[in-house]
């Protein structure tokens, strides 16, 4: 397995050509994406781009936080890329022959997961039904990509 550490502020450079984007979050449903991008991706012998948008009232401390340190922008993307990578380990180490790379970014979820999918092969998101006729529905976020993104959208549903 190859693995890239890359920390994104700011910068939403696209992920490359050839390769398949996937939002994480954290949720259940986010973890069902990846496995089937990492499942497409192995198939299709590209690399796995996972991402992680964040806001300054989303990301986790900082390792090095202390009562009345104020903690700068990179330390706070790192910690944001740190739990990323923790949260997504186990589903990534079940495809130890891909490519996967890692990308933090300070954006909404949304737009985040659109710009950088602007040249991906594929964007791949979870859907987060609440059951009944509601989990029939989109997320806000799967919406936006479905609506917004330039390249194919994969909304990944988990089986019931």
């Amino acid at each position: 397995m190859s693995v890239d550490g890359t920390i994104d502020g700011a910068d939403l450079v696209p992920a490359p050509s050839n390769s398949i984007v996937v939002g994480h979050d954290g949720s259940d449903s986010a973890d069902y994406a990846l496995a089937t991008a990492l499942e497409l991706a192995d198939q299709l012998h590209v690399p796995v781009i996972i991402v992680r948008a964040w806001s300054i009232a989303t990301a986790p401390r900082p390792s090095n936080w202390v009562f009345g340190y104020v903690s700068s922008f990179d330390e706070y993307s790192a910690a944001v890329h740190d739990e990323l990578v923790q949260d997504t380990h186990s589903t990534v180490m079940t495809f130890p022959a891909g490519s996967v790379r890692y990308r933090a970014v300070h954006a909404g979820p949304a737009k985040g997961l659109i710009d950088l999918s602007r040249d991906a092969r594929m964007l791949v998101v979870g859907s987060r039904g609440r059951g009944g006729l509601a989990g029939m529905l989109l997320g806000s976020v799967s919406e936006q990509c479905v609506r917004h993104a330039a390249c194919p959208v994969l909304v990944v549903r988990p089986r019931t």
